[in-house]
C-alpha cells in the first residue's frame, strides 16, 4: 500500500511545509552564528542588534538545556566527595597549615608595604566593583572560543570588561544584551592581551590561536622568560587592570612560548565581571579639573596696618613709574640736536713739496752734541796700619 493510500494521506502536505521551515529557519540561524564567529562581523554596527536579540532569545533556551548537565556534574562531584572525604579532609587540613604560614607572612607585608605608601606618599588605585554572573552555553568551533554569561548590561557591564573566575583572567566581555552577554576567551583567535612576566617585568604580547595554550609574541628582552615564571596583566593600553593572574610560562612543542592558563584548573561556571573601562575611572575627576592651587591654604587676610603700608609701597611704585614714563616721553619729544661738523683734512706732505720749501725754511741736519768728558776717579789713599792698643815696654825685647 502507497504511502498516499495510508492513514497518513492528509498530513503529508502539512508535514512537508513543516519540514520546509524549520529547515529554512535552521539555515537562517546557522548562517548568523557563522557571521557571529568571524572577525569582519563584530565591527559592523548594524548586525549586532540582531545578535543581541538572538541571545537573549538563546540565553534561557541554553540555561534550560545546560541544566541536566550542571546538575549530572554535580551529582558525580557529591558522589565522589563522599567516597574520598577523609582523603580530600586530610588534604585540606594540610593546605590550612601551608596557607595560615603563608597568611601570616602576608599580612606583615601588607602593614610593611602601607607603611612605606604612607611615608613616599603614593597614592594607589581604588577597588574596581564586580559582578557574578554564570556560564550558560559554550560556543566552540575551529578557533572561536566564547561563552554566554547569564549577566549583561542591567548590572553594568560593557563592552571590553575582564571577566575571572576563581583562579584567574578568563576573557572579556565582546557584546552585551540587557539581560546576557558574551565572553570572549583568552584562547580565541581573535583575542589578544598585553602582559607581564612578573620576575622580570618584560612586556609581551598573550595571543590566542585556538590552542589551550595562547602564544606569547612580541617579548621585549632576551631571556627575560623562563619556565614556570608567572604571566599577568600589565594594564598597558588600560584595557586590564594590573596584575591579574593569568598562568604560568611553558615551552611549547613548536619551540615558542606559552602559557598554561590558570583558569584551566577547573570548569568555568560561576565568573566575576570587574566592571573596568579605563584608568579614568581610578582616578578623582574633581581633583583632575580642580585649579593648580586649589590645594594650597590660602594666606590670612592683611591686618589695617599691612593694608595701609602695602598700599603706600603700590603708590610709590606707581609714582616712579609714572615720572619715568614722563621722562621718556620728553625725550622723544625733544628735537635732534644739530650734526657736529667734520674737521678738515689735513693734506699729506710728500718729498715733493718738502723739497719746494725754501732753504731758509727747511731745518739744518741737525749736528752730533758734543760729548763733555768724565772726571777721573780720584786714586786710591794708602791706609796707615792701626796703632797698637798697648805700648810694648822697653825691657820686653830683651
Amino acid at each position: 500500500m502507497a504511502f498516499r493510500d495510508g492513514p497518513f494521506e492528509n498530513i503529508k502536505v502539512p508535514l512537508a511545509w513543516t519540514a520546509a521551515v524549520v529547515v529554512i529557519v535552521g539555515i537562517i540561524g546557522a548562517v548568523m552564528l557563522l557571521l557571529g564567529d568571524s572577525r569582519q562581523s563584530r565591527n559592523v554596527g548594524g548586525y549586532a542588534p540582531v545578535r543581541a536579540g538572538f541571545e537573549t532569545g538563546a540565553a534561557p533556551v541554553g540555561g534550560v538545556l545546560s541544566a541536566p548537565v550542571r546538575w549530572t556534574g554535580n551529582a558525580v562531584d557529591y558522589v565522589k566527595g563522599y567516597f574520598f572525604a577523609v582523603s580530600e579532609n586530610r588534604r585540606l587540613r594540610a593546605e590550612i597549615v601551608e596557607l595560615n604560614a603563608w597568611r601570616d607572612e602576608a599580612l606583615a607585608l601588607k602593614n610593611l608595604n602601607g607603611r612605606y605608601e604612607q611615608m613616599l606618599g603614593v597614592k594607589t588605585e581604588p577597588p574596581v566593583p564586580m559582578v557574578t554572573g554564570l556560564a550558560i552555553t559554550d560556543a566552540r568551533g575551529p578557533f572561536a572560543r566564547s561563552r554566554l554569561l547569564n549577566i549583561g548590561a542591567a548590572k553594568g557591564i560593557h563592552v571590553g570588561n575582564p571577566v575571572l573566575s576563581e583562579h584567574g583572567l578568563v576573557g572579556r566581555i565582546m557584546g552585551a544584551a540587557a539581560g546576557n552577554s558574551r565572553m570572549l576567551l583568552l584562547t580565541d583567535v581573535a583575542s589578544r592581551t598585553p602582559v607581564l612576566v612578573e620576575r622580570t617585568d618584560a612586556r609581551a604580547m598573550l595571543t590566542g590561536d585556538g590552542s589551550g595554550s595562547p602564544r606569547l609574541d612580541y617579548i621585549r628582552g632576551a631571556g627575560s622568560v623562563q619556565e614556570g615564571d608567572r604571566i599577568m596583566t600589565s594594564g598597558d593600553g588600560g584595557g586590564f587592570p594590573r596584575g591579574l593572574p593569568i598562568g604560568v610560562a611553558a615551552k611549547g612543542v613548536d619551540g615558542t612560548w606559552r602559557v598554561k592558563l590558570f583558569s584551566d584548573r577547573s570548569a568555568i561556571d560561576y565568573v566575576r565581571v570587574l566592571l573596568f573601562q579605563d584608568f579614568s575611572q581610578l582616578a578623582d575627576q574633581n581633583a583632575l579639573n580642580a585649579a593648580p592651587l586649589a590645594s594650597l591654604a590660602a594666606a590670612p587676610p592683611p591686618t589695617p596696618a599691612q593694608a595701609a603700608a602695602i598700599q603706600d609701597v603700590a603708590t610709590r611704585r606707581a609714582a616712579a613709574a609714572a615720572a619715568t614714563a614722563e621722562r621718556v616721553r620728553a625725550a622723544n619729544a625733544a628735537p635732534p640736536p644739530a650734526p657736529v661738523a667734520a674737521p678738515a683734512p689735513v693734506p699729506a706732505r710728500t718729498p715733493t713739496a718738502a723739497a719746494a720749501r725754501p732753504a731758509a725754511v727747511r731745518p739744518a741736519t741737525p749736528q752730533p752734541r758734543p760729548v763733555a768728558p768724565r772726571p777721573a776717579a780720584p786714586a786710591p789713599q794708602p791706609v796707615a796700619p792701626a796703632p797698637d792698643a798697648e805700648p810694648t815696654p822697653a825691657g820686653a825685647a830683651e
